[in-house]
C-alpha cells in the first residue's frame, strides 16, 4: 500500500477559480505599480490591492520595512481595516466600488517589432518619389532631405571599419516661411520610412533649473513614440519646430533662459551623447524609472520660419552691388520669391543663432513660399488633398462633390492674401463648406453638388443636382 504524502495541502478550488477570473480580466494592458510607476514587465509580478491598486514586491517590502522600523502597531489603528489582514486575504477580496485611478496604461507587447535594417531604407530617388505623392513643389528641399536621410541611416548601420573612417552626423536645418510644408514634410518622411518620430516645440524648452521642459524632454518624446524601445528610438528622427524662437535675444537686461542658453544645451544632443531620460513622463523624479539613450544615431531636423531673415539677406546682398553698366541693382532682390535660397551662416548668426549650433547642422534646406499655382495643386493633387477629403465625406452620403477650376483659383488667391501658406486653404474651405455639409444630409434626393466661384464670392449658391 503506497504511502500518501499528507504534508502537501490539497489545491483549493477557490484558488483555481481566482486564477481563471484573473485571466478573464486580462484586457491586454500591463499592471503598473502605484508607487514606482514601473510596469509588470520590469518590476515583476504585482500584488493587487483593494481599490484596483497594484504594488510591486520591492515597494511592498519598503512599505512594511518603514512601518516596522517606526514601531507602529497597525492593528490598533482605526479606519484601516486592511492593515490587519494577510496579503493572501487582500488578493481574494473583491475591490470596492470606488477604484483608485491609474495614471497610465502600458499595453503588453505581443511580439517584438523587427529591427530596422539598411535594406528597409529606400534609395534617395525612391524617397523623393514617395514624397512627390504628398508634397507639392519644394523639389530642392525634397531632394536634399532624401539624400541626408539616406546618408544618415547608412552611417547608423555602418559597423566600425578597419580603415578608421568615421562618418559624421548630417543633421538638417529647414528654413521656410509659415505654411510652406516643413512639418508636413517631416511627418510624411517618418511615415514612409516607418521609423519613430518625435516632434518637439523649441518654444517650451528652457535652461535647466527653470520652469519649462528640459532639453532631454525631446528624447523622452522619441522614446515614447518608439513604445519605450531604446534600440528602436536610437535610430529615430527628432524634429524640433520653431527653432528660430531660441535665437539670441538682442538688447535685453534679463537672463535669457529660453534663447542662447537653450542653443548651448542642445549642442550635446545634436553632436551625439548619452542622456538619462524618464520613461513615461517628461519630468525627472525619484518615482520615475530612467532609461539611457544614445543620441549618436538619432537624426535631428530643426525647422523654423525665421521671420525678417529676408531683410538680413537683402542687406548683405546690397553691400555687394556695384555701380556702372551691368551692375546688380539694389532693388533687384526685393521681388525675388526665392530669396531664402541665398542664406548663409553669416545671415543666421546675424539673426541670433550661435556658430556652435549652426556647425552641428551642416545641411541647410530652404523651402519656397507657395505661389497661387502651387496652392491650386495643393488643393487637388496630393493623395490626401483637402478636396479629396471633402469628396470622401460627402460620398459617404452618396453625394458627388465637384469644384470648378475657377472656384479653386479663387480659393488659392484668397489664401495667398492671408499670408499663412497652405494652412489658409483649410480655413477658407471650412468656412464655405459649413452650409453645404449642414444642408445636404437633409434631402436624400440630392445627387451632386458643384461649388462655383459665384458661391464663393457670395453672389449665389452652389449648383445642386437631384438624383435621376
Amino acid at each position: 500500500m503506497d504511502e500518501k504524502d499528507y504534508t502537501k495541502e490539497p489545491e483549493k478550488s477557490g484558488d483555481c477559480e481566482g486564477k481563471k477570473e484573473e485571466n478573464k480580466r486580462d484586457d491586454g494592458f500591463e499592471k503598473v505599480c502605484y508607487m514606482c510607476r514601473r510596469p509588470e514587465s520590469k518590476a515583476g509580478p504585482m500584488i493587487s490591492m483593494p481599490g484596483g491598486m497594484n504594488l510591486c514586491h520591492s515597494c511592498m517590502q519598503k512599505a512594511f520595512d518603514s512601518v516596522t522600523k517606526s514601531g507602529m502597531d497597525l492593528s490598533k489603528l482605526s479606519g484601516m481595516p486592511y492593515m490587519n489582514m494577510n496579503i493572501g486575504d487582500m488578493m481574494n477580496m473583491a475591490p470596492p466600488a470606488m477604484e483608485i485611478p491609474q495614471r497610465q496604461k502600458i499595453r503588453k507587447k505581443s511580439q517584438p517589432q523587427p529591427a530596422l535594417t539598411l535594406k528597409d531604407i529606400p534609395a534617395p530617388h525612391r524617397i523623393k518619389g514617395q514624397l512627390d505623392e504628398y508634397v507639392i513643389g519644394q523639389e530642392k528641399a525634397k531632394k536634399a532631405v532624401a539624400v541626408a536621410v539616406y546618408n544618415h541611416y547608412k552611417r547608423a548601420f555602418l559597423e566600425q571599419e578597419e580603415d578608421g573612417v568615421v562618418i559624421e552626423k548630417s543633421n538638417i536645418l529647414m528654413i521656410g516661411p509659415t505654411g510652406s510644408g516643413k512639418t508636413y514634410l517631416v511627418k510624411t518622411l517618418a511615415r514612409l520610412l516607418d521609423v519613430p518620430l518625435a516632434i518637439a516645440d523649441a518654444t517650451s524648452l528652457t535652461e535647466a533649473g527653470y520652469i519649462g521642459d528640459d532639453i532631454e524632454s525631446v528624447v523622452s518624446k522619441l522614446l515614447a513614440a518608439a513604445d519605450n524601445d531604446v534600440e528602436r528610438a536610437q535610430k529615430g528622427i527628432i524634429f524640433i519646430d520653431e527653432i528660430d524662437k531660441i535665437a539670441k535675444k538682442k538688447q535685453t537686461n534679463t537672463r535669457d533662459v529660453s534663447g542662447e542658453s537653450v542653443q548651448q544645451e542642445l549642442l550635446k544632443l545634436l553632436e551625439g551623447s548619452t542622456v538619462e531620460v524618464p520613461v513615461g513622463s517628461n519630468q525627472k523624479n525619484a518615482m520615475t524609472p530612467m532609461a539611457t539613450v544614445n543620441t549618436d544615431n538619432i537624426l535631428f531636423i530643426c525647422g523654423g520660419a525665421f521671420p525678417d531673415l529676408e531683410d538680413i539677406i537683402k542687406e548683405r546682398l546690397r553691400k555687394k552691388s556695384s555701380m556702372g553698366f551691368g551692375a546688380v541693382l539694389k532693388d533687384s532682390f526685393d521681388e525675388d520669391p526665392d530669396i531664402l535660397s541665398h542664406v548663409t551662416n553669416e545671415d543666421l548668426r546675424a539673426f541670433g543663432m550661435i556658430p556652435e549650433f549652426l556647425g552641428r547642422l551642416p545641411v541647410t534646406v530652404t523651402l519656397q513660399g507657395l505661389t497661387k499655382e502651387m496652392l491650386v495643386r495643393v488643393l487637388k493633387e496630393p493623395k490626401n488633398a483637402i478636396i479629396k477629403q471633402y469628396e470622401k465625406l460627402l460620398a459617404m452620403d452618396e453625394v458627388k462633390l465637384v469644384f470648378e477650376d475657377e472656384a479653386l483659383s479663387w480659393i488659392a488667391g484668397e489664401a495667398l492674401k492671408r499670408g499663412t501658406g497652405a494652412r489658409a486653404l483649410r480655413a477658407i474651405l471650412e468656412e464655405f463648406m459649413l452650409d453645404i455639409m449642414y444642408e445636404i444630409p437633409k434631402d436624400p434626393n440630392i445627387g451632386s453638388v458643384v461649388v462655383t466661384r459665384p458661391y464663393l464670392e457670395k453672389h449665389g449658391g452652389p449648383l445642386i443636382r437631384m438624383r435621376e
